[in-house]
């Protein structure tokens, strides 16, 4: 008879995830297990933020080198030692991850670990591949998600990457493919154009990156094919070559091209194969994803909770550390709900200029204002003169419910407008606030002004009068 283990709360993955769901659960005083058979540490670690951020900042160096002229500023003799950039990439990856296992696994509790895969046996029992079992109050699921290969780019073999891969290249291809245009797309064909790779970028959609604004998505498509070959609203088949990878496309336009590698970025699945879901009772939905609730992550009318990509709500690594808190604290509260008000929506992508969504579109009478940053002051001192930003906001009080943009300084523009948001502030509100100048901030006054101008909202008197104009 197997070796039975018995606790309150068992946790089955390590990630951001399961490591926030534990805490979270053992905090709130629950006896806890967490089971990973690897412990490797977190998806943002070893394959994903930090990674892509670390190849990111040596095209960001590259790219502003190449921009030096503009400033007067002749530079001559540079190039890109691929390995070298690459290499760091990789070093500081294994840095970034091994400071993860050691400060968050690491300080763990010797009894709370298990190094094994877990299936389940029934609702609230799991056997270990070590031939234990585990008797649980309730049970977390957080194994997190896997990049989606489909079979015509699996059956390419080494020549096709994805995010999980790329950053094992010992150089930097001459020719990449990149197929799917939302945000690891976008980041990973920008940052290899920048680093001198002839990038293409392929997707069946006709819209990047899902923004819902035609104004910001016309500003995105003039930045980035500004760096590489766009293709849009087309169909990509892939053969092999004898020297890498022969793509063909149909649909808005045809074509095709012989590529080194090409970087599937077509969405990421989450890992449920060999969990045994049949054994839980738990109803799914299309894809096979336990049905839950957003406010407690909890599956049905069960004892089952999910936290993090697994969900496939949000791929972020805010909301999986926010899952895994609001999993586990349910999880040891079980059967108690303890609901929490989720923060504002808000995703960056980390092209250049930065990318953000934030908040909500849409609204009943909702107010739309747009600032164009292609004159802005600030930015066009800094030869980054480019991007728009549009507030979305709610009738008739001019409250802020959402953003989208792509600017210079974005990823600082959309964590003051989400905290904005977060706090239901109002267009006026916000314009009574200081804006220093000359600031990129600035470049926010047009748009809440319009929003002001849009309905009877008091605008308030402008503590700036006279300030040069484009700032």
């Amino acid at each position: 008879m197997a070796n039975v283990l018995q606790c309150d709360v068992a946790v089955i993955g390590a990630g951001t995830a399961g490591l926030a769901a534990e805490r979270a659960a053992r905090k709130n005083g629950a006896s806890t297990l967490l089971i990973d058979p690897e412990f490797k540490g977190t998806t943002c670690a070893t394959v994903g933020c930090m990674p892509s951020k670390l190849l990111i900042a040596a095209a960001k160096e590259a790219h502003g080198i190449g921009r030096a002229g503009l400033f007067g500023i002749e530079v001559e003799g540079v190039w890109v030692d691929g390995p070298a950039v690459l290499r760091r990439v990789r070093n500081e990856r294994d840095r970034f991850a091994r400071l993860t296992r050691e400060s968050s696994i690491g300080e763990l509790p010797q009894d709370v670990t298990i190094r094994a895969r877990a299936r389940f046996d029934g609702p609230n029992r799991l056997m270990l591949d070590d031939g234990r079992a585990i008797e649980a109050h309730a049970i977390v699921i957080a194994t997190g998600s896997a990049p989606v290969l489909p079979p015509p780019f699996a059956a390419l073999g080494e020549a096709a990457l994805t995010s999980d891969t790329v950053f094992e290249l010992a150089d930097l291809p001459k020719r990449l493919a990149v197929i799917g245009s939302g945000a690891i797309g976008l980041e990973l064909a920008q940052a290899f154009a920048h680093l001198g790779v002839r990038v293409s970028l392929f997707d069946k959609s006709r819209n990047m990156a899902k923004l819902r604004c035609p104004k910001v998505h016309a500003s995105l498509r003039e930045i980035i094919e500004r760096d590489l070959s766009l293709h849009l609203g087309v169909e990509v088949s892939p053969d092999p070559a004898e020297n890498g990878v022969r793509l063909r496309w149909t649909g808005d336009a045809s074509g095709e091209t012989t590529f080194d590698k090409v970087l599937v970025a077509v969405g990421r699945r989450p890992r449920l194969e060999g969990l045994a879901l049949d054994k839980t009772g738990l109803e799914l939905d299309d894809h096979g994803v336990p049905l839950h609730d957003r406010a407690t992550m909890r599956c049905g009318d069960s004892a089952i909770f999910l936290a993090g990509d697994v969900a496939a709500d949000l791929p972020l690594l805010h909301e999986a550390s926010h899952d895994g808190a609001i999993a586990g604290r349910n999880a040891a509260a079980f059967p108690a709900p303890i609901e929490t008000t989720r923060s504002t929506l808000f995703s960056i992508t980390f092209t250049d200029p930065p990318l953000a969504t934030i908040g909500e579109a849409e609204a009943d009478g909702a107010i739309t204002g747009t600032a164009d940053y292609a004159d802005q002051g600030r930015a066009r001192v800094e030869g980054r003169n480019e991007g728009v930003l549009t507030l979305y906001a709610a009738a008739p009080d001019g409250r802020l419910i959402g953003a989208d943009l792509i600017a210079p300084a974005g990823e600082h523009l959309a964590h003051m407008l989400a905290w904005a948001i977060q706090r239901e502030v109002t267009a006026t509100e916000l314009l009574e606030m200081p804006f220093y100048h000359p600031t990129v901030e600035e470049g926010l006054k047009h748009a809440l002004r319009t929003i002001c101008a849009a309905r009877p909202i008091p605008l308030p008197q402008d503590q700036d009068t006279g300030a040069p104009a484009g700032a």
